[in-house]
Formats: structure tokens, sequence, C-alpha cells
């Protein structure tokens, strides 16, 4: 078992708050290369293990497959790296609520209140740091991985873009249901989808750019519990 850390946008921040987001999909790199192994031009197994250093192709059961590195595994942890500011402790006194605020005394750090941009509500806006550099003692959410899958991105069912985080709302004027009161990707007005795997595949190009759903990548598919609460934090 391992800890990491992983970087979430903004709404899947909210949508791991709220308990509706319980998968993540990330895009494999490098990508599984797929290659013929006999005459009929039948092509070989993607095979995926988890290791540390470089993959390696292997031999099962006398077929070629391709061995994908994996950066988790069941068992493993993964604390939310996502969008923060980092103040001195003393601008604000006192935790309200994991939504907001964490306060944490870090030994070698002056500056050890952290707040967080999604949830904050109060007068004032600070500067906020990128995902990518929030410390391992300020972040407020940890996962659990409890099932790891390789597939093709297109191979999400329904069932599986609910446990991305999808959320239903009301029919809007288009007829959309999933979700219509999150904002449309494109930032302009509001929109919903016949379904939430339509809502999922318009989320990923929104975060990947115009054009990654129908690249259909191979991608590892991470199933986890969420617990709010920084990954040293007693339990």
């Amino acid at each position: 078992m391992a800890d990491r850390p992983m970087l979430f946008s903004g709404p899947m921040v909210r949508a791991l708050l709220a308990g509706t987001k319980t998968q993540t999909r990330r895009i494999l790199k490098p990508q599984p290369e797929q290659f013929p192994i006999d005459d009929k031009g039948t092509l070989c197994e993607v095979g995926v293990i988890h290791v540390e250093g470089d993959a390696l192709p292997r031999i099962h059961h006398g077929r070629v497959i391709t061995a994908q590195k994996l950066k988790c595994a069941v068992g493993d942890r993964l604390w939310v790296r996502e969008a923060h500011a980092i103040l001195p402790r003393t601008a604000y006194r006192g935790s309200i609520g994991v939504g907001t605020i964490a306060q944490m005394e870090h030994p070698t750090d002056d500056y050890s209140a952290a707040l967080f941009r999604e949830g904050f509500d109060r007068s004032g806006r600070p500067l906020w740091r990128p995902s990518i550099h929030m410390p391992r003692w300020a972040s407020r959410l940890t996962l659990t991985v409890t099932d790891v899958r390789v597939e093709r991105l297109q191979s999400v069912s329904e069932q599986d873009a609910w446990a991305e985080g999808c959320a239903k709302g009301e029919p809007d004027d288009v007829g959309g249901f999933f979700p219509a009161e999150e904002a449309d990707p494109s930032g302009i007005g509001y929109r919903g989808w016949d379904n939430a795997r339509d809502w999922y595949a318009d989320l990923w190009d929104h975060i990947n750019g115009e054009g990654a759903w129908e690249a259909n990548p191979w991608v590892a598919a991470y199933t986890f519990t969420v617990h709010q609460g920084n990954i040293d934090a007693p339990a």
C-alpha cells in the first residue's frame, strides 16, 4: 500500500464533498500498444501490472500482452489536491467546517491555515493557489482505492457515470436531465443531458480538450471510498 497525491478539479471536489463521486478515470501514459500476434491479424491483449519502475512486456498463457504500469493499486490511499490558499494561522481563528477551512499545525511552516476555494463563502477572496501546489498537510479529503480497472474511455457505463459524480436535476428547456443545475462546460448558460454518460462525455472534453472523448484512450478507472479528513489525521 502507498500514499499518493491526486489532482481534482473544482466540480469534482464538490462531488467528493457531496458524496456523489466514488470513481475517477485517468489516462494511461504511455498508452498500451496493441499489435498483431498471428497471421489473422489478432491483436494482443492488454495486460496491466502495478509496479515501480518501467513496465515490461509479459507472456500470459502463451499469448503476448502489453504490460502497463499503473500509479495506484487496491489499498492505496490518495490525498486530494485542490485549489486552495495558505495563510498565517492567525488570520483565521478556529475551523468553520471541512467545506471551508482547515487549520493544521506544521512544524516548518508559519503559514499553516489552509483555505479551500470550493465551499469558501466568506467576504474577500484570498489568492488561490493551483491544486498542484497543495501540500500533504493541507489536504482535507482522503480516498482509499477499492477497485482498479483498465478499459477504453468509452466503455464507461451509465452506472459508472453516476459514480463519477453526476447529479440528476430537473429537465430544462432542451429536455435534458443530467444535470440541469450545472453550468454549461462552455461557460455560457446552463444545459442538461439525456443521460449521465452524455454528461460525462462533455465533462471529459471540458477537462481534457475538444475531441478527447472521441479519441477513446485507454484509462485506469479507480473506485474508492471517501473520508473527509486529512490523510495523517487520526481516524
